[in-house]
């Protein structure tokens, strides 16, 4: 401003007057600018302490924080997604997908409030639609946990009954989360499902191994029941008795079980 202000003065000779009114005209342009960089902090700081309320399932601390972001901007995407979240955990569907879809019609890059709403369609059971948001999400290569997003993908194409196209997802899962426990598990079963099941026991091992190595991580229904089937599929009738054992002792009430014993069924 002040070269700017000397270049005036010595070429054109403006006046101090003008010069006085300039600077005042962008001292308040600048004020302007830092109360708006102000607000967007304030909503990104609301925003974030709901999300965490949310987390911890205090909705109404959750609500006071997003309603203060809403006063300041009644736009913002993300505190009109957090709000959807809110009322998907009270109960209140409509509000909430009302919400998510304010959120994205403001922002429709805004790849968190897509996952948010693909999430809540797979709670309500529209898979099909639940599956096109988690597959729009997953093409925004930017997107931080991209490996969750590629993995709810991959179970959505299980409800609609698509193994291959859901084995593909939990691939994707795999490689972006470098072979995490629960993207194996579900590899591995879609692997199964869709009847490949050379490549199913690779992944299943690579789990088995993981498994052996952490006390943290231990067998589930899924688990025991994919190991069940991939050892059926080999003549491995000893391991799947074995897992079968742990399966009907562990989790009796369990849908694999009821599954298991459907499978049984069917052999007679």
């Amino acid at each position: 401003m002040n070269n700017r202000r000397a270049f005036f003065l010595a070429k054109l000779t403006i006046s101090a007057l003008v010069i006085t009114l300039l600077t005042g005209c962008v001292t308040s342009s600048d004020s302007r600018f830092a109360r708006g960089a102000d607000e967007d902090a304030a909503v990104r700081d609301y925003v974030q302490l709901a999300t965490a309320y949310v987390a911890q399932g205090n909705y109404e601390r959750a609500r006071t924080h997003i309603e203060r972001a809403l006063e300041i901007n009644p736009d913002s995407h993300g505190a009109l997604a957090t709000m959807g979240l809110i009322f998907q955990r009270e109960g209140e569907p409509e509000l909430a997908e009302k919400a998510f879809r304010d959120s994205l019609k403001q922002e429709p890059s805004y790849t968190r409030g897509r996952v948010f709403y693909a999430a809540f369609l797979y709670e309500q059971g529209e898979y099909r639609k639940a599956r096109d948001e988690f597959a729009m999400a997953a093409a925004d290569t930017g997107y931080p946990d991209r490996a969750s997003v590629f993995y709810n993908l991959g179970r959505a194409e299980q409800r609609l009954g698509n193994a291959s196209a859901a084995a593909e997802a939990f691939k994707r899962s795999v490689r972006l989360s470098r072979g995490d426990a629960r993207s194996l598990l579900a590899l591995s079963t879609a692997l199964v499902d869709a009847g490949e099941y050379d490549e199913a026991v690779r992944h299943y091992d690579r789990l088995m191994a993981i498994m052996a190595r952490s006390e943290r991580i231990s067998h589930s229904p899924e688990s025991l029941l994919t190991g069940i089937r991939i050892a059926r599929s080999q003549g491995n009738q000893d391991r799947a008795a074995s897992l079968a054992l742990v399966l009907k002792n562990q989790f009796p009430n369990s849908e694999q079980y009821q599954k298991y014993k459907a499978l049984m069924s069917d052999d007679k």
